[in-house]
This record gives C-alpha cells, structure tokens and sequence, in this order.
C-alpha cells in the first residue's frame, strides 16, 4: 500500500515516530509520500525521509504557511528541487476556509510553485479546501504534468476536470464518516483508476478514531472502506490504487 499523503514529519509524531513507521510497514504500508508545509521545515522532512525507509518527500510551501514564508522562499524551494529532486512540488494549493489568510498573497505562491513544477516537470501535491475552481483555474493556466488533488471534497464535474488534467484524487479519512455523503459517493462511483488512498496523519482521523491522532497505520482499514463503497475485493482496490499512485508520481 501507498500512502500518498502522510505528514509523518509533523511535531505530532516526535515522541514515537519509529513505532508509527514501524506499525504502518507492519500492517502493509510499504510507501510514504511526506509533503513539508513551508521552507523552515524542509530539513527536518530531509531527515524523517533518510532515517525511515519506504518515506519519500515533496518540497513545498502550504497555503496555511504563506503569510509567514519569507519573499525569498520561492527561491529557496527551487535550489531544494535541483539539489533533492523530490517526487513532487508539495504541499502546495489554495485555502478560502481560513478567514486569515490572504487570497492575494496565497495566489502569488501557488503560481509561483506551479511555474516552478512545469520548470523542473515535477508532478505537484494540492490542497484544495474550499478553494477547488480557483485551483482548477490556475491549473488551466500554468500546465504541469499532473498530481494529486489531496483530500478531494469536490463536485463530479470537478472531479473530471482534474482527471483531464492528468490528476489523481487522494481519498482517506473523511470517505469513512456515514455523513461524508458526497465524498462517499465519488469514492464509489469515479473511475478507479483515477483514485489514490491517503490518510493526511496526523490530521483528517477517519471515524472510528473518534478524532483521535491519525497515523499511516490506518491506511489498509481506509482502503478496507474503499472496497466496500465499492463492492470490490480490498486486494484489487490496494493494487489499482497503489498502480495510480506510481503513475502519477513516479518516484514513488
């Protein structure tokens, strides 16, 4: 299995990082894509990465993190994807949930990440929470070799317009709340091969951690999940999901 979105570098995890790891490789997640949020921590997500095994990273600056980066970051994340070559530009995107943030300042990094994917033809790693036309719009605009839309909480019609795009749509914990209704339904009814697990640990706990920490470990039940809102065999939905994940990120 394949976690495409794991943020196993995250303070949350400092006090038994190895045990995660080594629980998560125990149960059958053998990969891990760690996205770093902001160019401050890009070391740490170096180290987390080289002392695990199965973790590779992107490099990238989360719209949550924008109003604290510096004017140079954007700089300092292009020496780091020629000198890391990670597997992709990440975590990057739009947020409109957050009151705080400003649009304007956020548009200007996203664009900026994204001529930077196209520059080093990187696949790119995207948040888009409440923000998903305005991603698409600037995806139309600057064309990059594809990705994955993180955390996928869109329309179908959206749906299909990333796939157009040569994106992938990361599912994890929110496809198991019974009242996700819409989120379930996608789950269900998109083309398989357009659909990767994730579990975005130590965030988006699925339902029956009852908002506990989430970790990698909780992976084969999400994909257990997937199987059922699909009415396949969980073998068959971990194998076309983990062959989704390599093809949208081949350094997976």
């Amino acid at each position: 299995m394949i976690d495409t979105h794991c943020h196993l570098d995250a303070g949350e995890f400092d006090a038994d990082r190895a045990a995660v790891h080594a629980q998560a490789q125990a149960l059958g997640v053998s990969r891990l894509v760690v996205p770093a949020v902001s160019v401050t921590g890009f070391a740490k997500t170096k180290a987390v990465v080289a002392e695990h095994s199965g973790c590779v990273a992107a490099y990238g600056i989360h719209p949550l993190y924008v109003m604290q980066a510096g004017d140079d970051d954007l700089a300092q994340l292009a020496v780091w994807l020629v000198t890391e070559r990670p597997v992709a530009v990440g975590e990057i995107g739009l947020d409109y949930y957050a009151p705080e943030l400003d649009p304007q300042r956020q548009a200007s990094f996203f664009i900026g990440q994204l001529n930077l994917a196209r520059q080093f033809d990187l696949p790119v790693l995207l948040h888009v929470r409440r923000a998903v036309d305005a991603v698409l719009r600037e995806l139309r605009r600057v064309r990059v070799r594809g990705g994955i839309a993180h955390a996928f909480n869109g329309s179908r019609q959206q749906a299909d317009e990333f796939i157009k795009l040569g994106f992938k749509l990361g599912f994890g914990g929110a496809m198991t709340y019974d009242g996700s209704s819409r989120i379930r339904a996608l789950a269900a009814s998109l083309p398989l091969s357009a659909i990767v697990l994730e579990t975005d640990a130590p965030d988006i706990p699925p339902a029956w951690l009852n908002r506990a920490r989430n970790t990698p470990g909780e992976l084969p039940a999400i994909a257990r999940c997937l199987a059922e809102l699909r009415g396949l065999p969980v073998a068959e939905v971990i194998a076309a999901t983990s062959e989704n994940a390599r093809a949208v990120l081949p350094g997976v």
